[in-house]
């Protein structure tokens, strides 16, 4: 267990407590609440204080060492596997952990939906933690005889040095469209930013790249495997959908999937990839592969009195146009859509998502997301700036939201619930209001099952 913090509300009895300069607060604020929280050693670069006190030049550059010099040789008797890219993150990781897992190997999953081992083990408060959170995980996991680690890497989380030193021995590249742009600024800076985790590979790792994304060439960077449609050391060839799963040939790998959708066939190429450079059998692999289910809150389909509901974590452009993609391949008569745009983060792919919405959807319901710190109200006017299409409806409360696109399912219909996926909380400032999109479907679905029954 990791003795070191750089948050004094997680200090316990005995832990070294460093303070961070960061953008927004000064971890040397915060020292007095670390002391009073156990903390027995200081780390600062000014001030006098009643325990043992370290004074640096700079606290950062010293928790980075300090870490590198105690961890780095544990880290490298581990296998860490990094997943960068704006789409497919959570569920390459996932169907990694999944499939190794299942293969008898003691793997933990590090992202978006959590920090699991065997089962989830907590919450993460973003897809990449703090440096001390993940080095804490990294040395849990060890402690407890994991050797194998999953984990997705996000480009602030790298712009932040969140995983400074932590050396990966394989680091797949997604795909990279319009997200995080508040924080980037240009999609050249966005790009960029995702490079170091490949600077990070081991001298014998593997950098494996979807050669089908036009800025693939951003992370050819050491030992490149490619990986996709186009002709690579992993081809993608004869895909085939059903309305049960999809088969595909990746290499000379022949490939069953429940999972739907083009999007989904990269991301279990993924996988195929780090379980064949693992040395799992070609016979292992086709085996495992169709026993392989979504994470949470990806493509999560919920059957509704005749109909399907989708609830899906999509959030920016293009993955909804994956979802929109996906959904076309299955038999259905209309399609309705529940979805907003995240407060405080890139207001340009608002209009853009929510003409997507409009323009394939018979019916949206626009309603809130995390606001953050912005109101509802504006975010909407940016959403449907330019807007010409009357096919929509706004109603902020999301749990009504859902009600009332339930309530337009006749035989057969299709309702994707776009945005928060297995999130169990929408963010209002500083408040976090307990809601669950599947939850709210499920609830709702007993509701009209009750009415039915005593009608």
């Amino acid at each position: 267990m990791l003795t070191i913090k750089t948050d004094s509300r997680k200090v316990k009895k005995g832990d070294t407590f460093v303070a961070l300069r960061g953008l927004s607060s000064d971890g040397h604020d915060y020292i007095e609440n670390a002391i009073q929280n156990g903390a027995s050693h200081i780390v600062a670069e000014e001030g006098n204080y009643d325990v043992s006190t370290t004074i640096v030049p700079n606290t950062r550059q010293y928790l980075e060492q300090r870490l590198y010099e105690e961890y780095h040789s544990l880290l490298e008797d581990m296998t860490i596997i990094g997943i960068t890219g704006t789409n497919g993150k959570t569920t390459s990781c996932y169907l990694i952990y999944e499939a190794l897992q299942k293969l008898g190997r003691k793997v933990a999953y590090i992202g978006t939906i959590g920090f699991y081992m065997e089962e989830k083990v907590r919450e993460l408060p973003n897809t990449s933690p703090d440096i001390c959170d993940m080095y804490d995980m990294l040395i849990t996991s060890y402690e407890q005889g994991y050797r194998y680690v999953v984990m997705e890497v996000s480009s602030q989380g790298l712009s932040y040095g969140r995983l400074r030193n932590i050396p990966f021995d394989y680091a797949i590249f997604t795909n990279l469209t319009q997200d995080h742009l508040d924080y980037h600024k240009t999609m050249e800076n966005y790009a960029k930013a995702k490079q170091q985790l490949f600077y990070q590979v081991k001298i014998q790792g593997k950098a494996i790249i979807n050669i089908d994304d036009e800025y693939h060439h951003y992370y050819e960077i050491g030992n490149v495997l490619r990986y996709g449609f186009q002709e690579s050391d992993y081809q993608i060839t004869n895909l085939h959908f059903k309305e049960t799963g999809t088969s595909f040939q990746v290499k000379d790998f022949h490939i069953q999937t429940s999972l739907l959708g083009r999007y989904n066939v990269y991301n279990a190429t993924c996988a195929v990839i780090i379980l064949d450079l693992l040395g799992i059998s070609k016979e292992e692999i086709e085996r495992v592969m169709p026993t392989l289910l979504p994470p949470p809150g990806r493509l999560d389909i919920i059957p509704f009195l005749g109909n399907t509901v989708i609830v899906d974590y999509a959030h920016t452009p293009d993955a909804m146009a994956n979802i929109f993609k996906t959904i076309e391949e299955l038999p259905h008569r209309k399609t309705y859509v529940v979805f907003g745009c995240t407060g405080s983060r890139d207001a340009k792919k608002r209009p853009i998502m929510m003409q997507m919405a409009l323009n394939h959807a018979d019916f949206v319901v626009v309603t809130c997301d995390d606001l953050h710190e912005e109101e509802f109200i504006d975010i909407v006017k940016d959403m449907l700036e330019g807007n010409q299409k009357t096919n929509y409806k706004v109603e902020e409360n999301r749990f009504e939201a859902v009600r009332f696109a339930t309530n337009l399912l006749e035989e057969k219909d299709i309702l994707l619930i776009l945005g928060k996926g297995h999130e169990e909380f929408i963010i209002v400032k500083k408040d976090k209001i307990p809601y669950n999109d599947k939850k709210a479907v499920e609830q709702i679905l007993k509701e009209r099952q009750k009415q039915k029954i005593e009608s």
